[in-house]
């Protein structure tokens, strides 16, 4: 398994050179919630598209 840490380094490796330490906390916050979503997939927690648009659709309406 693949470490915080080295999971950063892979990522400042992608990036160029020059971004500003702004840049580098979106990237790093992006990944955190690529990562916090997969986990809830494999766990289960997601909703089907129909609960989605009913949800939608009441808060929607106004």
């Amino acid at each position: 398994m693949i470490t915080a840490k080295e999971e950063v380094r892979k990522m400042l490796d992608q990036i160029p050179d020059d971004v500003s330490f702004e840049d580098i906390q979106y990237h790093i916050y992006v990944c955190q919630k690529v990562e916090r979503g997969l986990k809830d997939i494999k766990e289960g927690r997601v909703l089907h598209q129909e609960e989605v648009e009913q949800r939608m659709s009441k808060w929607l309406k106004g």
